[in-house]
């Protein structure tokens, strides 16, 4: 088991987000987290890797306990995150976004680099020299997943990675996850029930910080019902 999320509680001030979540990820799974807006999705990744520390309850990655410890520590472990809101820095090019992010944990393979990363994602190789605000929101979710990819990352937490993104970009970043899907453990959130059951094996959905469903994607794409009542709008 790669992941192990168990009963945490993570406040902002005295507001309690996340009320007991609890979940599991195999390694080499892709799991979703589908809930609607404000039902504690963005601030289970932020708690796993430690931007929002929970108040108690237990994270353990790959078996080591890593509740509480600072993000950047955690991201050396192995945990990478994409955010919902990219967080490209836009007076560097798309090339310094991607050296800045280089890392190598200590007997890792290099899987990821600058020439590979060029390769399997050509655009930014076109854009190499292109400063990151000038980008389009799809090439900045395509460079915020490859800078994430330049750590070496087991663990890829995905927030919302469609979000605000055209159809055809969409298809693309769903593409892009069934294929690092092929090498890499992944949990990410999304508004599009159709577009998480078909991009990921399994799903937890959340409401009012608290998991109140888990199944396979299989089962929960028919199971209308359960959509109706936790996800309908």
């Amino acid at each position: 088991m790669i992941l192990e999320v168990d009963n945490i509680h993570t406040y902002y001030g005295e507001s309690h987000a996340l009320q007991g979540i609890s979940l599991k990820l195999n390694e080499g799974e892709t799991v979703c987290l589908l809930g609607r807006n404000g039902a504690g999705k963005s601030t289970t990744l932020r708690s796993i890797i430690g931007l929002s520390a929970p108040r108690s309850g237990r994270v353990a990655f790959q078996g080591r306990d890593i509740t509480g410890q600072p993000a950047y520590r955690i991201a050396r472990m192995g945990v990478g995150l994409v955010p919902e809101d990219r967080r490209i820095f836009p007076g560097l090019s798309v090339r310094e976004n991607l050296e800045i992010a280089q890392y190598r944990r200590p007997g890792a393979t290099p899987r990821w680099t600058m020439e590979r990363i060029f390769d399997e994602y050509p655009m930014l190789g076109e854009l190499a020299g292109q400063d990151g605000a000038t980008l389009s929101g799809g090439q900045q979710q395509m460079l915020a997943v490859a800078r994430s990819l330049m750590s070496e990352p087991l663990l890829l937490l995905l927030d919302e990675p469609n979000e605000g993104l055209a159809p055809v970009i969409v298809k693309q970043i769903g593409a892009l996850i069934d294929e690092l899907a092929k090498t890499t453990t992944i949990l990410f959130t999304d508004q599009s029930v159709h577009f998480a059951l078909k991009h990921a094996k399994r799903a937890y959905i959340l409401e009012k910080g608290m998991i109140v469903h888990e199944a396979k994607s299989e089962d929960l794409i028919g199971d209308t019902e359960t959509q109706h009542r936790y996800l309908s709008v």
